[in-house]
């Protein structure tokens, strides 16, 4: 959410910099093998066709000016609206991202804003979690760039359905910038707000010029680790290679370390804003100006994350034991906690053996990648579910096909069973439906408390 923030005199002093002529970007470089000692967890590189969005299976496209029932302007006063149109959002052919800020005939700016569809990056227990991207900041500095507020950030996994629960759930941001400065800035929030162990709404931040070429006029990686390897465990944040700072957590204390920590993980957006509370601190006025020039793209070569030793947390999610390159099974056994991507929910130890996913409630969802029904004569499908909600909770369990705004095809409603390893498994019709498909299970309920477990899922001919 990115509650902004007002910075260091000296932050604002350094903007006063002159533009240079604008660089042509270098050639790409391919995706990294993961540095050594590390195992990749999950990355895109964005190797698209020219002027196509990003992956869906990797990444949802936020649009507008807030989540649903979120605070509006995203909570940070930032004054675009985020669209899916490729205008703002696109790749470009040659390995990179575009997010480019467009001023239309009105004045008024459009941008985009994307996050990952995983959200459980995490550190292992006892290991290290790596977050990197190769970027290019919009290459615009001086007057033409107030308002310009590029960044590369993670949201605790809870923020999604509830938008209420910031800084308490932890923001963690790789890479942020404002009004072409030469610098990058990397924050914490977390605790309470205002004020609490991370001083918000202004977080725990550094910041340092780009070494070598400036921010705006060459790609450079950005990088963030969380270590669960060190005793207190430690953040650290880094530019090309080099550390520019750290917080621990004795710094951060109990419950707020927790509360950012122990929930199911955190989830990756990319975006570019335009004006809000961290440009116009920075710049001491309203951004963006009419001297801000539209039209300049931060460039994402690649994001990645990666993980080191511990003995559990952040790994590739579990599949279903495919039938064919790479598929699912329609009619074989899906388990629950198979997912490619979810909303805020968790994993948990299962009383039938393995592992459920729990802690599911109204706006929850799970998806399920490269589902493969065959030549159709779907029946009806059935999951294996267990409620412990109090009593009149209920909720709708649904399944959509390829988008999770798709109408669905098929449901059944659950209340309690009994507690929340009483398992039952309980039909429910669908549509037919043949070939492959991503799955969706979609959660609704009419109160936000959780209502199902889930332990699998199986359509039946």
């Amino acid at each position: 959410m990115r509650i902004r923030r007002r910075f260091l005199a000296a932050a604002a002093a350094s903007a006063a910099l002159t533009a240079p002529a604008f660089v042509a970007v270098s050639a790409q470089a391919a995706l990294p093998p993961p540095p050594s000692g590390w195992t990749q967890v999950w990355a895109d590189d964005f190797t698209g066709a020219a002027n196509t969005l990003p992956s869906s299976g990797n990444w949802i496209i936020d649009t507008g000016t807030s989540y649903p029932g979120g605070p509006a302007q995203w909570g940070t006063g930032e004054t675009q609206t985020y669209t899916n149109s490729t205008t703002n959002l696109a790749q470009d052919g040659s390995g990179n991202l575009r997010i480019t800020p467009v001023r239309n005939g009105s004045g008024q700016w459009s941008s985009a804003r994307i996050e990952t569809q995983r959200s459980d990056f995490k550190a292992p227990s006892g290991g290290v979690l790596r977050i990197e991207g190769r970027i290019q900041m919009p290459n615009v500095t001086g007057a033409e760039a107030a308002g310009y507020w590029p960044a590369f950030w993670a949201l605790g996994a809870p923020y999604r359905g509830n938008y209420q629960n910031w800084p308490g759930v932890g923001e963690f941001d790789v890479m942020e910038n404002v009004n072409g400065i030469n610098s990058v800035w990397g924050v914490l929030h977390c605790g309470v707000n205002p004020g609490g162990p991370c001083n918000e709404t202004l977080g725990i931040g550094a910041n340092r010029a780009c070494p070598g070429s400036s921010c705006q006029s060459a790609f450079h990686t950005y990088a963030f680790e969380w270590d669960r390897s060190v005793s207190p465990n430690q953040l650290r944040w880094y530019v090309d290679g080099q550390q520019f700072h750290s917080v621990t957590q004795s710094q951060v204390g109990e419950p707020h370390w927790t509360n950012m920590t122990g929930h199911n993980g955190y989830f990756l957006l990319l975006n570019v804003a335009m004006g809000g509370a961290f440009p116009n601190g920075v710049a001491g006025s309203g951004t963006p100006t009419g001297s801000t020039v539209s039209g300049r793209s931060m460039l994402v070569d690649y994001v990645a994350v990666y993980s080191r030793g511990g003995g559990g947390g952040t790994t590739p999610p579990p599949t279903t034991p495919p039938p064919t390159g790479g598929t699912r099974d329609a009619y074989g056994t899906i388990q629950a906690e198979s997912y490619d991507a979810a909303s805020a929910v968790a994993k948990e130890a299962c009383s039938e053996g393995g592992e459920d996913v729990g802690w599911i409630g109204n706006g929850d969802w799970l998806q399920y990648n490269n589902v493969d029904f065959g030549t159709g004569g779907v029946r009806d499908f059935v999951a294996r579910v267990a409620s412990g909600a109090a009593g009149g909770v209920s909720g709708l369990i649904e399944v959509r096909i390829d988008g999770r705004s798709n109408a669905p095809i098929g449901s059944f409603a659950l209340g309690n069973t009994g507690g929340w390893q009483s398992w039952r498994s309980v039909p429910g019709n669908v549509s037919t439906v043949s070939g492959r498909h991503t799955v969706f299970l979609t959660f609704s309920s009419g109160q936000p408390a959780d209502f199902v477990n889930v332990n699998w899922l199986q359509f039946r001919r």
